[in-house]
C-alpha cells in the first residue's frame, strides 16, 4: 500500500528506458526507498522497495540520460525543467541581507498587490521541501483589504461565542491538566488577545490581520506533516520580501479554529477545507513605514553534543 494523503493513495509508477540507460547508478544512490536497484549494469525497478514509489522525482531529476519516467501521485516528466546556473543564485551575504532587512509589517500603503506578484510569491512557496509529496498543503488567498477584513470580522464574530475558552473558571479548572506553561500562555497571551481583537473590531480597527492588502493562510490536511504549512509561509514571506513587499506572519488565528463545531462552520464560510496540526496566515503588502536599523536576535540555547 502507498503512502496516503489527501491527493492520492496510490503509488508513483516508474518506467525505464533501458536503451537510454548507462548504468551509472545515479538514480539507484538517491532512491530513499529502496525502489531501484542495477541489474547487469542496468537499472530495474526493485521488488522490495520500502513503500512504493512516493514520487519525489530525484531519479528522474538526476539521470543523465533522461532515461526515467515517474507517472502518478501528481508528478510526470512534464514536470522537469532545467536547474538555473549557479552564477545565477543568490550568494550567502545576499540572502543574510535580505533576511536582516526583513521586518515584521504592519503598515501597509493603499495600493493593491498586482496579481503576477501574487503568482511570484506562490511559485516561490511552491518550491518548499515536503514531508511527503505531492504536497498537502493549502493556500487560503484573500487578495484585497475588503476580503481581509471581512476575514477578521469574521473571526471577531467567532471568538466572541469562544470566550468561555479564556474565562476565569475555565481556566482554573484546565490549569491541573495543561499545566503551568499552558495557563501562563492563556492567561497572559491569549485572554488578553481574545479582548484586544474583540473591543478594537467594535470600534472599526482591525487588528487580527491589519486590513493587509493580501493575506495568505497556509494549512494542511489531516495527512500532512506538520512543517510543511510553515515551511511554505517562510519560502511566501521571503519571496516578497525579495520583490519589495513587507510581511508578517499571524499566528494566533489558526490554533482557534481547530476544533469545535462553531469552528468547523467558521471554516466552512471562510473556504478553509480541513482541520490542520500546523498552519500560518501570512500577510502582505507595500510598507507604508521605514525601519532604520535592524536587531539582533538570539536562540534559547545552542548546544554542541560532545
Amino acid at each position: 500500500m502507498a503512502i496516503p494523503t489527501s491527493r492520492t493513495k496510490v503509488k508513483a509508477e516508474i518506467m525505464i528506458d533501458e536503451e537510454k540507460c548507462t548504468g551509472c547508478g545515479l538514480c539507484v544512490s538517491v532512491c530513499k526507498d529502496f525502489g531501484l536497484k542495477l541489474v547487469n549494469k542496468k537499472v530495474k525497478v526493485s521488488e522490495t522497495p520500502c513503500f512504493g514509489c512516493i514520487g519525489c522525482g530525484h531519479c528522474m531529476a538526476i539521470c543523465p540520460s533522461n532515461a526515467i519516467e515517474i507517472h502518478g501521485r501528481e508528478l510526470s516528466p512534464s514536470d522537469l525543467f532545467d536547474l538555473p546556473d549557479q552564477t545565477k543564485a543568490a550568494t550567502y551575504e545576499q540572502l543574510l541581507f535580505l533576511l536582516q532587512r526583513r521586518r515584521s509589517i504592519r503598515e501597509f500603503k493603499d495600493i493593491p498587490i498586482e496579481d503576477a506578484l501574487i503568482t511570484k510569491i506562490l511559485d516561490a512557496a511552491k518550491t518548499a521541501p515536503m514531508g511527503l509529496p505531492p504536497s498537502d498543503v493549502n493556500v487560503l488567498i484573500l487578495d484585497n483589504p475588503e476580503k481581509v477584513r471581512a476575514f477578521a470580522r469574521d473571526f471577531c464574530d467567532y471568538l466572541e461565542g469562544m470566550k468561555w475558552l479564556v474565562s476565569n473558571w475555565f481556566l482554573t479548572f484546565m490549569k491541573p491538566f495543561w499545566g503551568k506553561a499552558n495557563d501562563q500562555l492563556f492567561r497572559g497571551f491569549v485572554k488578553p488577545m481574545f479582548h484586544v481583537f474583540i473591543d478594537n473590531m467594535r470600534q472599526g480597527v482591525n487588528l487580527v490581520n491589519y486590513d493587509a492588502p493580501l493575506a495568505m493562510y497556509f494549512y494542511g490536511s489531516p495527512y500532512t506533516d506538520p512543517a510543511d504549512p510553515i515551511v511554505a509561509a517562510t519560502y511566501a514571506m521571503l519571496a516578497a520580501e525579495a520583490l519589495g513587499l513587507g510581511t508578517c506572519m499571524l499566528g494566533a488565528v489558526h490554533p482557534l479554529i481547530q476544533s469545535g463545531k462553531k469552528a468547523k462552520r467558521f471554516r466552512e464560510r471562510q473556504g478553509i477545507k480541513y482541520t490542520s496540526r500546523e498552519g500560518l496566515f501570512v500577510i502582505f503588502g507595500y510598507p507604508g513605514v521605514k525601519y532604520q536599523k535592524g536587531i539582533h536576535r538570539t536562540f534559547a540555547s545552542i548546544t554542541i553534543k560532545k
